[in-house]
């Protein structure tokens, strides 16, 4: 039978009402399969290319939505991701007369009062919200969810190796144990490095089944280079982005909500000069709600408007903003799975190619925007971070689980811990030691047999911080004459009379009320520049691997623009004092009158690494990561070979790192719950996320002894 076939009466009249000509390929596959297996599937495909439907089609022909309580739950990393996918999945649904539920803090509190009284249909939900569910209401989670039979996580890539990913698996882990049945997983994405990792968020890995799309967009690619000297971008890059953007509809995605701001009211400025249109905009998570909203259905009007969108991230997943023409990348971006969701979201239309324009304002960024580049052709896409010990989040969950029950024994708050599958490698031994610690605390308290929350927990757990697990920086609401323009993260930079850039607009501050959390601005006209902040991330091993590749070899590249050639060029020039024979294998030392330089050409995490462990050994060295590169004053080599700073891993390596938390507990900081572990715990999480020991004792062994290569500055 054909995946047309395979459907219901009701789905099929669907289609054919659509006029669809056909399926696509990741359509054509999931209808085959979920209409033939009760399993758990990963549907992994390009931007555009119809997961959505090609996980609900099928779904909505099998499940009875007759029967009593929500059947399929959908699972969104973003509350403006659900608004945008309800129309969708509704359109799915209407005809058929099945109900679709958003369920989040804005959604409309009549409606998910409706569907308490009468559980069915579809839910589309946050798992922050699913979370507040469990805690504040576990009656509601039963009554609405204890007869599901699929769960459906979009953009699930951009769960995995995080936090979030973790206290997702715990929910769901948790949902299907209240469930009458074991409901299927089915998760989206458009780009994924590791299915192994996506598929551990089923809780049956072994029995979950990755249907891949390997198809792939033509793409024209195109760098570009114009050298940036001040704080600000360079005036000919910004004029070259307009004259590039001008006619087309365009996204901008700079590294920075600052900087993305910069980019909209300097096209705009350039626009108003030259006659052009007035649609720049900026589009990031402190901007206002209804501006965002407001940029979006703009952008995806049916009415032919040309527009360039100055964003960060949040555009970067599956928000509908219609055809987009290009898509340019300001700088290098944090990493290839990043850089390839952007580029998904422009040549949505059939047949249409993908644009991507990159834009370096430094050599290393261009070197580093190169070596991704092409690690992407390559078919590479750095593996997600493995959070085997999420020692942090079963914290949380351990309170979670405490207060949706009311209190419960010791023994089986632990076994309710150790069956959860987002903790599955985590003993036995580990949870009650934890669980102890948090008695200690008062987090929580022992009632006779029982556990109930403790007088310190109750302050935790009864605070809508508590529903997530990743770190809310401090905001304050930025208004101008009562009407919102958004929010910024409060800094000492913030302050009166100082000018920020907000809403592709400059403002200046007139008075900051801290009791209030709230930032007074008026339009600024005094040509001060104004603030902005940054974001940075770690960058992977393999991708400092290509950026060493490329600079020792002699390929050139169509990509490049003459500015972009000639820069690489430069850079090779400036290594080809080193005799480098074997780049696998040996690393460039520069040394000159007063200091000593080691590129290290490999990842972020192990550069820190190295760095800490250097320290132990009483070297002081300094680090410039986006360069890779360790300098060291020469009068070091007077008393210790350059090869043998690294030393040796220390036995006491926990008393140093214990004492580096106490020094810095920024390192800790993207952990929200790590501060209230014991120490011993906390030291493990500094050694999986902060540091990577393993990895450095590999670089170590691998390129250390004798295999630095000198070259004379």
């Amino acid at each position: 039978m054909t995946a047309f076939e395979l459907l219901s009466p009701a789905v099929r009249k669907f289609v054919r009402d659509k006029r669809w000509e056909g399926f696509r390929d990741i359509q054509s596959a999931a209808i085959k399969r979920i209409m033939g297996s009760d399993g758990h599937f990963i549907l992994a495909s390009r931007t555009a290319s119809g997961k959505t439907e090609a996980a609900f089609l099928p779904i909505l022909s099998k499940v009875d939505f007759n029967q009593q309580g929500v059947a399929v739950l959908y699972i969104s990393p973003l509350i403006a991701l659900i608004n945008d996918q309800f129309m969708r999945v509704e359109d799915l649904c209407s005809d058929m007369e099945i109900l679709v539920t958003k369920w989040h803090g804005e959604a409309n509190k009549s409606l998910k009062n409706k569907l308490l009284k009468d559980p069915q249909g579809v839910v589309l939900i946050t798992p922050e919200s699913l979370e507040a569910m469990f805690i504040n209401k576990p009656y509601d989670v039963k009554n609405l969810f204890s007869q599901l039979k699929y769960v459906v996580i979009d953009e699930i890539h951009s769960f995995i190796g995080s936090d979030r990913g973790v206290h997702l698996k715990s929910l769901l882990s948790r949902l299907q144990d209240i469930n009458t049945d074991k409901f299927s997983v089915v998760g989206l994405s458009a780009t994924l490095g590791d299915f192994n990792e996506a598929k551990k968020f089923t809780g049956e890995p072994e029995k979950t089944v990755v249907l891949k799309d390997p198809t792939a967009k033509d793409l024209d690619t195109v760098f570009k280079y114009f050298e940036q000297s001040g704080a600000n971008l360079p005036l000919e890059l910004l004029k070259d982005l307009y004259r590039e953007s001008r006619d087309s509809k365009v996204l901008v995605f700079p590294n920075s909500r600052g900087r993305a701001e910069e980019v909209a009211v300097s096209l705009m400025k350039i626009s108003e000069r030259v006659g052009g249109h007035a649609n720049y905009f900026s589009h990031h998570s402190s901007v206002d709600k209804q501006v965002r909203e407001y940029v979006e259905e703009f952008a995806k009007s049916k009415v032919r408007r040309n527009f360039t969108i100055a964003c960060t991230s949040t555009l970067e997943l599956g928000i509908d903003i219609g055809s987009v023409d290009q898509v340019v990348q300001l700088d290098a971006a944090h990493s290839i799975a990043s850089l390839i969701q952007r580029v998904g979201r422009s040549g949505r239309r059939e047949g249409a190619k993908s644009r991507l324009l990159l834009y370096a304002t430094n050599p290393w960024s261009l070197l580093q925007s190169l070596a991704g580049w092409l690690l992407y052709l390559e078919g590479f896409i750095e593996p997600p971070e493995i959070i085997d010990y999420p020692y942090d989040i079963l914290l949380h969950q351990a309170l979670s689980v405490t207060k949706e029950h009311s209190g419960l024994g010791k023994k089986e708050l632990t076994s309710k811990l150790a069956d959860n599958y987002a903790f599955k490698l985590i003993a036995v031994e580990e949870i009650g030691e934890i669980i102890d610690h948090l008695i200690a605390i008062d987090f929580l308290e022992e009632l006779g047999r029982e556990l109930i929350i403790g007088v310190e927990g109750e302050k935790i757990v009864n605070g809508r911080d508590f529903y997530t697990v990743f770190n809310a920086q401090s905001y304050y609401k930025v208004v101008h004459s009562g009407t919102g323009i958004g929010q910024i993260p409060v800094t000492p930079q913030v302050r009166e009379n100082e000018n920020i850039l907000l809403a592709a607009k400059i403002w200046k501050i007139k008075f900051v009320d801290h009791d209030g959390k709230k930032i007074e601005v008026v339009p600024a006209n005094d040509g001060r520049k104004p603030l902005f902040l940054g974001e940075g991330g770690d960058v992977h091993p393999r991708i400092r691997e290509k950026m060493m590749e490329i600079l020792f070899s002699k390929e050139s590249y169509a990509v490049l623009d003459e500015n972009s050639a000639m820069e690489i060029e430069k850079l090779r020039k400036e290594f080809a004092v080193f005799p480098i024979t074997d780049i696998d294998l040996q690393r460039p030392i520069l040394t000159e009158a007063k200091e000593l330089s080691l590129y290290s050409f490999t990842g972020s995490r192990i550069n820190r690494t190295l760095l800490f462990l250097w320290d132990l050994s009483g070297v002081e060295l300094s680090l410039k990561d986006d360069h890779s590169r360790f300098k060291v004053d020469n009068n070091v080599l007077d008393t210790v070979e350059f090869d043998k700073l690294l030393g040796e891993f220390s036995d006491d390596l926990d008393f140093h790192l214990e004492n580096f938390i106490y020094a810095y507990p920024g390192a800790l900081s993207a952990s929200k719950w790590a501060a209230y572990l014991p120490v011993k715990y906390r030291l493990l999480l500094l050694k999986q996320r902060y540091f990577d020991f393993e990895g450095t004792k590999r670089f170590k062994d691998l390129i250390w002894v004798s295999n630095t290569v000198n070259g004379i500055g």
